[in-house]
């Protein structure tokens, strides 16, 4: 795999070349953040891409509906893994999982040593509990447990969204011992229920005899679409006379410095709630920053990288924006500078009358709604190959 013009020749083994690359992705790791790759499908693990992203330093793999969506109805990689499956199976669903499922844990025995290098930081892959769940918590959490026994690996986290309903699922999935990928934050009100979900499943888990080190978590909170939503409601004031220029884009990165200073708050308080759970071997639940590819053509394509520099933080960024960090990404850390400057920031979009929290609760029901979306999609183009390929025997 050839990741674009970095200076070195792209027909070098990739652990002669990579050494030539000034690589920002294990600069990224080295100051606390761990970057993981937004993406999987049956190529990139049977192409040895996913192993070549490891070497450059890539230390965990995210998926969702709409990866898998495309990955599965975007190309023939799956049609024989398909054909075969039809030998044995009509459900439309037992049929989904035996097209996903490998891909999940294919992915998670190749990340498997870096799992154990870090000690269970890192290495792993995230798999999401059917969208059309995402308002059912009990229905959530006998998915999650189901999934976790079916994948049966340490490094698979099962991702829940952050729904008023995946609240307390995440509670109980934890309090199980089952690590867990909370999905489709946008506000700093779930992203609290959340921190508190996690902590509350830590205690019943550890009352039930577990070992706290044998569970992991993180909050995926999603950044560029926020900057998305609040640009177009700004522009609708501009239109009123409104001076908005200092405003544009700066709503999701501000959104994020307050979130990761509750993270703060939350987990590395030395007389803090965690601080006791830590003790016994509890686990940070690291913000991972999601939705970091840069949506607007006149943003620089690293935007939502070189700003959520963190430590004790994962950013997943797909496959083009982990070329364009290694080409020209930064290292430093940001986030947890102008924390008061994001307040202040937040706080005159509210005085305009751009309610930051209307504007996540929304995003995250869209969320949930093009996941839904692209499972369906998925599953229709399931029945559009099962079809053709009975018809040709």
């Amino acid at each position: 795999m050839y990741l674009g013009n970095v200076g070195v020749d792209p027909e070098q083994p990739i652990e002669v070349w990579s050494k030539g690359v000034s690589n920002i992705i294990k600069k990224l790791y080295e100051v606390g953040q761990s970057i993981w790759c937004d993406n999987i499908s049956r190529h990139m693990i049977d192409s040895g891409e996913l192993q070549e992203l490891i070497d450059f330093g890539v230390v965990g793999v995210t998926s969702n509906p709409t990866i898998f969506m495309k990955a599965i109805t975007g190309s023939t990689d799956y049609d024989k893994k398909l054909h075969a499956l039809l030998q044995g199976q009509s459900d439309r669903m037992a049929i989904y999982e035996g097209l996903v499922l490998p891909d999940i844990t294919d992915a998670a025995d190749i990340l498997k040593p870096v799992f154990d290098r870090t000690n269970g930081v890192d290495g792993y892959v995230s798999l999401e509990v059917n969208p059309k769940l995402a308002y059912d918590t009990q229905g959530t959490i006998a998915e999650a447990k189901r999934l976790a026994g079916e994948l049966d690996r340490p490094n698979v986290f099962i991702k829940v969204p952050a729904t008023d309903e995946g609240i307390p699922a995440i509670e109980a999935i934890i309090a199980e011992g089952i690590s867990v990928n909370v999905t489709l934050i946008f506000g700093i009100g779930p992203y609290e229920k959340v921190m508190e979900a996690y902590l509350a499943g830590l205690k019943k888990y550890h009352q039930a005899g577990g070992k706290l080190d044998s569970v992991s978590s993180v909050a995926s909170f999603f950044v560029s679409r926020v900057d998305g939503r609040v640009d177009q409601l700004l522009k609708e004031k501009q239109d009123n006379g409104a001076n908005i220029d200092h405003l544009l884009s700066k709503a999701a990165i501000a959104n994020a410095k307050l979130a990761y200073a509750r993270y703060q708050e939350v987990f590395e308080k030395a007389d803090g709630e965690f601080a006791a759970l830590a003790a016994q071997g509890a686990r940070v639940q690291r913000p991972l920053w999601a939705s970091t590819s840069a949506k607007n053509p006149n943003h620089s394509s690293t935007r939502y990288v070189d700003g959520l520099v963190a430590r004790n933080t994962v950013n997943t960024i797909p496959p083009a924006t982990i070329q364009a960090t290694l080409e020209g990404g930064t290292a430093s850390i940001a986030i947890d500078q102008g924390v008061d400057e994001a307040k202040a920031l937040i706080d005159e979009l509210e005085s305009m009358g751009i309610s930051i929290e209307e504007v996540t609760n929304d995003l995250r029901k869209q969320g949930v709604e093009l996941f839904a979306q692209s499972f369906d999609e998925l599953l229709a183009n399931i029945d559009e190959k099962t079809e053709r390929l009975r018809a040709v025997g």
